[in-house]
């Protein structure tokens, strides 16, 4: 397992849809494997690949609030049912400390394989359902810059760019 970096926006990687997974391979379990542990590491509660610049519709996510791990791996995801609205302020690991109100779907369902190419559905709200929605966003190109208007998405790019230096010279 290796910690992999996340890639900030405004990286091509982001704003474009993820290709489906065609191959259940142990390449694609030392994704997951990675993913999670970067994922942990930052920390936050989800990464889709496209943010540790691979392009496939894989994410992960845990929104577990104790030590134990809750880990949910979803390849080729689609969400199939929704239900209700939610307004939720959310952070994004390719958008550092950086915060969005967001609309959002209060229940979903999503249809997804596991690593291994099983399908299942999950029903989700709160948190989670928050979750599944913003990474499967990002797996489509869609980003919090895409749920921003004008003015704000210059002022978090002009943010970005900061922190993105910052690293460059810290290499």
């Amino acid at each position: 397992m290796a910690i992999r970096e996340i890639v900030i926006y405004p990286a091509d990687i982001l704003k474009k849809k993820c290709l489906p997974v065609q191959k259940f391979d142990e390449e694609l379990k030392t994704l997951v494997e990675d993913m999670a542990e970067t994922m942990y590491a930052a920390p936050g509660v989800g990464l889709a690949a496209n943010q540790v610049d691979v392009d496939a519709q894989v994410c992960v996510i845990d929104v577990a609030e104790s030590e134990t791990s809750d880990l949910h791996v979803f390849v080729n995801p689609e969400i199939i049912i929704r239900d209700g609205e939610i307004e939720w302020e959310e952070g994004c690991l390719s958008f550092p400390d950086i915060l969005v109100n967001v609309h959002r779907s209060a229940k979903v369902t999503v249809r997804a394989q596991d690593a291994n190419g099983n399908f299942f559905d999950t029903e989700a709200e709160g948190l989670f359902a928050v979750a599944i929605q913003h990474e499967l966003d990002h797996l489509n190109g869609v980003t919090l810059a895409n749920k921003v208007g004008y003015l704000r998405k210059k002022m978090m790019l002009k943010e970005l760019m900061k922190i993105k230096n910052s690293r460059q010279r810290d290499k």
